[in-house]
């Protein structure tokens, strides 16, 4: 019959206080909603699907100092985490600035903090890439601080469709935003075996480069397309496999990470882009102006690092870090993914 009355479908049963399918996890993905089960995720020391756990909020606002009507940038907004704790140390006055390069969750975050309280009237929001630091400043004037978080949050990680994981079966994407350059599996089509084993040097330390890259350019001579988080993995595993000492479990997770990690900073030209906004920071601090910055591997950290020292050495900069701050053992034990963080900062002369 044409009028007919459709059957009611009943939503899949929710499997336990997890489940692994991220599209089973409608009710992490809705906080708001199901409030409970979020909090018991986070008791567990797991992040909750679409939601993402600022890392050293504590250490940053004690260094940063904020004062009520100074004027700010939050230059990796993400999850809008750190964003949300600088704005209450302004009280309502003064301005704070925040720029991201993810096209997708940047929208989700200005209406959660919009629906928070924050407007424009103390936050203006750009999709930018935090390379493009000068031209806030043309707007805001002279920074009283800056924080840049260079982590990928927990949300692009945890979504299968982006491709930043090996955990789950996703389009080998990798793009912070996916609107602009080519996903790591167009980079796969056309790169050098020689020159795949030196992204995998340089941008993850990676002990195994050159067979992991042998058998990639193996795969792709046989003409088979490496368009999968599962594909690149299950090639990488079967590489370790014949490296004597390279097949445990644990061992395969670590490389996998890194490679995942060396072809993300690639496609996303992030070397480069965190380059030119060291480069260009001491020109948009104002005087005794602050900066902190988060990093989570060795090449982040490293120019980070050198770019305070030698600033600090100029005279551009009066103090830095004289090390880098680690997350305390009880933040690390409530998200294991501040384990790999390290911050460092400085104040300009």
């Amino acid at each position: 019959m044409d009028n007919q009355e459709q059957k009611h479908q009943r939503r899949p049963r929710y499997k336990g206080t997890h489940p692994k399918a991220y599209k089973d996890k409608y009710k992490e993905l809705q906080p708001e909603k199901y409030a409970d089960t979020v909090e018991k995720v986070m008791q567990k020391g797991s992040t909750p699907a679409g939601m993402h756990r600022s890392i050293c909020v504590d250490e940053i606002l004690e260094f940063l100092a904020i004062k009520p009507g100074q004027t700010g940038l939050d230059a990796t907004l993400g999850f809008g985490g750190h964003t949300q704790a600088m704005l209450k140390c302004l009280e309502g006055q003064g301005h704070l600035y925040a720029t991201d390069v993810d096209a997708i969750e940047l929208p989700r975050t200005q209406k959660r903090l919009a629906d928070n309280g924050y407007g424009p009237e103390i936050l203006t929001i750009r999709h930018l890439n935090f390379s493009q630091i000068d031209e806030i400043v043309r707007e805001s004037g002279p920074l009283d601080f800056v924080l840049a978080d260079l982590g990928v949050s927990s949300m692009q990680i945890d979504n299968p469709e982006r491709g930043f994981s090996f955990k789950f079966e996703g389009p080998l994407d990798l793009r912070l935003n996916p609107e602009r350059g080519i996903s790591a599996a167009e980079r796969l089509k056309t790169i050098s075996e020689d020159e795949l084993a030196g992204m995998f040097i340089e941008n993850a330390d990676e002990p195994n480069a050159a067979p992991i890259a042998r058998a990639i350019i193996a795969q792709r001579n046989k003409g088979i397309e490496i368009a999968t988080t599962t594909q690149l993995q299950e090639i990488i595993n079967a590489a370790l496999k014949k490296i004597p000492g390279s097949n445990s479990k644990e061992t395969m997770k670590k490389t996998c990470q890194r490679c995942f990690q060396a072809l993300r900073i690639d496609v996303n030209d992030e070397y480069e882009v965190l380059y030119e906004f060291l480069e260009k920071l001491p020109d948009v601090l104002a005087p005794g102006g602050r900066v902190a910055i988060l990093s989570f591997h060795s090449g982040e950290d490293r120019l980070v690092k050198k770019s305070f020292q030698r600033c600090f050495r100029e005279g551009i900069y009066r103090e830095v870090a004289p090390g880098p701050l680690r997350p305390s053992a009880a933040e690390c034990n409530a998200n294991g993914r501040a384990r790999s963080a390290k911050l460092r900062w400085a104040i300009k002369a």
